[in-house]
C-alpha cells in the first residue's frame, strides 16, 4: 500500500526505516543521545518517488545525513577527558544495485571495522601502532596494514542457532527469521521460569524510535529555515 509515503502515519523515514539504524548505535556503542541534544541533520526529498502519482502536500524523505553524539548511559562514569562518540547515518533510498546496499563501519583509534550487505561480510583492520609506521608524515607502509575478514554468510553460526533456519533473498537476508527464533526462545524460557527476557526490550524500540524524532525534529527545522515548509506543515 501507500501508507509508507504519507509522513503523517509514519512519523517521516527516519522514524519508520531509520529507527533499527539509530538502534544500531545504541547497540554498538552501548551509549545514548538523551532529548535530541546535538542532532544536526540535512536532507533531500521527493528524488526517488517523482515517478509516482501520490497526492501528499510534501513527499517524504528519500536521502539524509543525520550526526548525532552518543553519551555515557551513567554519568558517573563520565571523566573529564570524556567524549561522546558520534554516530553518523547515511540515508539514500535508491541505492538498490549498487556494490554494497548497507554498510556499518565503526572507525576508532586503535582500528577499523566494516560490515557489508549483500556481501554478508565483515572486515577488521588494525591501525599501525608507532613501531610499525614511525614516520607519520607519510601513509603507513603496506606491511604494516593487518586485515581479517569474516565470512558470515552462514546466518545459524553466526547467531549460534543450532535448529533450521529459513532464509529469503528480500532486503532483510534473513533478520526477520532470526527475530522470530529469538522471540519464540524468549516465550519458551518464559513458559519453563517465568521470566520474560526479551533480546530486544520495549524500551529499547522506543529509545531508536525517539531518536528518529530527534533526527526528522532537526530536519524539520533546517527546512523552516531555509523556507521549504512553513509553520503548519
Amino acid at each position: 500500500g501507500e501508507w509508507n509515503r504519507d509522513k503523517a502515519k509514519t512519523g517521516d523515514t527516519l522514524v519508520e526505516k531509520c529507527c533499527h539504524f539509530f538502534d544500531l548505535f545504541r547497540l554498538i556503542t552501548h551509549k545514548e543521545n538523551y532529548h535530541g541534544r546535538g542532532v544536526q541533520a540535512i536532507a533531500q526529498r521527493g528524488i526517488n518517488y517523482h515517478h509516482e502519482e501520490l497526492h501528499y502536500s510534501q513527499p517524504i524523505l528519500d536521502s539524509a545525513y543525520v550526526v548525532m553524539p552518543m553519551h555515557d548511559r551513567h554519568p558517573h562514569q563520565q571523566t573529564k577527558m570524556s567524549s561522546p562518540t558520534m554516530a553518523c547515518l547515511e540515508l539514500c533510498m535508491f541505492a538498490e544495485g549498487s556494490r554494497h546496499q548497507e554498510e556499518v563501519i565503526v572507525t576508532g583509534t586503535k582500528g577499523r571495522l566494516e560490515a557489508y550487505l549483500p556481501e554478508n561480510k565483515v572486515y577488521y583492520y588494525r591501525r599501525p601502532d608507532l613501531d610499525e609506521w614511525e614516520d607519520r608524515s607519510v601513509p603507513p607502509p603496506p606491511s604494516s596494514i593487518h586485515q581479517e575478514v569474516f565470512d558470515c554468510s552462514d546466518v545459524k553460526d553466526v547467531h549460534g542457532i543450532d535448529t533450521e533456519m529459513p532464509t529469503h533473498g528480500g532486503y532483510h537476508y534473513s533478520s526477520t527469521a532470526v527475530e522470530w527464533y529469538h522471540l519464540l526462545q524468549a516465550m519458551e524460557r518464559f513458559r519453563h521460569t517465568g521470566s520474560w527476557t526479551p533480546q530486544v526490550s520495549l524500551m529499547d524500540g522506543v529509545r531508536a524510535v525517539e531518536l528518529g524524532l530527534a533526527a526528522t525534529k532537526a530536519i524539520y527545522r533546517t527546512e523552516k529555515e531555509s523556507g521549504i515548509v512553513d509553520d503548519g506543515e
